[in-house]
């Protein structure tokens, strides 16, 4: 298989990986640095075409040179778009360092003749330091999934090709001159390894886009877009993980769900965009107020909702006593003190053997609760899963925390 068979496998796996970047960022906004792994395969194709070129040249040695700039472009793209991706700062003084090293290593290039190993190491140094820039902006970003792991392996392989590649032409020669690389037996090993590399740096890559991309769609379907916290959806499917998680560990667990009293009658009064606000107030509140195990979710409307992990209902009465106060002192001040705003809490605790539909179940009537004895409460279900009366859940008893 001779090298320039190899080196037409490569342009067209070049265009091909190249286009599907491009189909990548034009498609999908949330694939940060596509459009730069796009422009890193054309400019690989760019540099391909002109190794085909390169035994028909008048000025071989400059056309050798424009190559060798082209690559290093490339590679450049490639570890700008992957800096992107991974919302790395650029790093820019090391990019501008490489470029300088290459600048600086041309005239040594020229003068040592071609073919040598010592020329090829030159010529190479600049694409390994490259490589391995994407290498470390991978690792900085501290993503330990899968992929992430194999990216880093599959881009310090690619870094230590080039370093291979200066081994195999002092093994075995180059060419005499640029005209006859494509002749030579260290272009067929070259090429190949090229092609291996190209393969499976693109492939990683994508699937990496791909992978980061249906995590982020799939926060965005269970993330309520006005307050910033988990929809309905988002609440069910990290709230069953939750109760799933404490019955194996056997530990408490406690559901609030909370609601702003009269919130229609603060639409009415004052518009909806001072409704919005006292939403987002009361979303924020919430946050600031749980713990990175917890779960905070607005449920729809003015309803929101608290899986608070590892406390049990005497515990988390407290704290959301101490949030009912925090709402009256602090949420007025988004519709500017013209009206009080109040909030009413309903809590149950995960009973054995409950499930997290039934727990809401609970947890809506003792809110029930607070509501129809004068709202601005704290109202608790009890502890032990209640009786079934008609098919549902009956609230034995309510209280208001002291």
């Amino acid at each position: 298989m001779t090298a320039a068979f190899i080196l037409g496998i490569n342009m067209f796996i070049a265009a091909l990986f190249g286009v599907a970047f491009a189909v990548v960022a034009r498609s999908n906004p949330v694939a940060r640095g596509a459009g730069w792994l796009a422009g890193a395969y054309a400019l690989g194709v760019a540099d391909v075409t002109l190794e085909f070129l390169l035994p028909w040249s008048a000025h071989p040695t400059t056309i050798g040179f424009v190559i060798f700039y082209i690559y290093l472009a490339a590679l450049t793209c490639g570890m700008i778009g992957v800096s992107k991706h991974y919302r790395a700062p650029l790093p820019t003084a090391p990019i501008a360092s490489i470029w300088v090293l290459a600048a600086l290593l041309t005239p040594a290039m020229l003068v040592l003749p071609y073919g040598s190993a010592a020329r090829t190491l030159l010529y190479h140094i600049p694409y390994f330091a490259m490589q391995m820039l994407m290498t470390w902006i991978v690792i900085r970003s501290q993503r330990r999934m899968l992929l992430d792991r194999l990216l880093v392996f599959v881009s310090s392989a690619a870094a230590l090709t080039y370093m291979v590649k200066p081994l195999v032409a002092w093994r075995m020669g180059i060419a005499d001159a640029p005209q006859h690389y494509l002749a030579s037996h260290y272009a067929a090993i070259s090429q190949s390894m090229g092609s291996v590399i190209l393969i499976a740096l693109a492939l990683v890559l994508l699937l990496v886009m791909m992978r980061d991309m249906t995590i982020e769609m799939v926060a965005r379907s269970e993330t309520d877009p006005l307050s910033g916290l988990r929809n309905r959806r988002g609440f069910e499917v990290h709230g069953d993980a939750m109760v799933a998680t404490a019955m194996r560990r056997a530990r408490p667990l406690t559901l609030v769900t909370v609601d702003i009293d009269r919130f229609k009658t603060i639409n009415d009064r004052h518009g909806h965009a001072v409704g919005d606000q006292v939403i987002i107030a009361l979303a924020r509140l919430l946050s600031d107020a749980t713990g990175e195990k917890d779960l905070v979710a607005r449920l729809g409307g003015e309803e929101f909702a608290l899986i608070l992990a590892n406390q049990n209902i005497e515990q988390a009465a407290r704290s959301a006593e101490i949030l009912r106060q925090r709402v009256r002192a602090e949420l007025s001040a988004a519709i500017g003190h013209e009206q009080e705003v109040s909030a009413s809490f309903g809590l149950a605790q995960l009973a054995p053997g409950e499930a997290l539909s039934d727990l809401a179940r609970r947890s809506d009537l003792a809110l029930y609760e607070a509501k129809n004895t004068g709202r601005d409460k704290v109202s608790l279900a009890p502890v032990d899963k209640p009786s079934l009366a008609h098919g549902h859940p009956v609230l034995i008893s309510s209280r208001t925390a002291a």
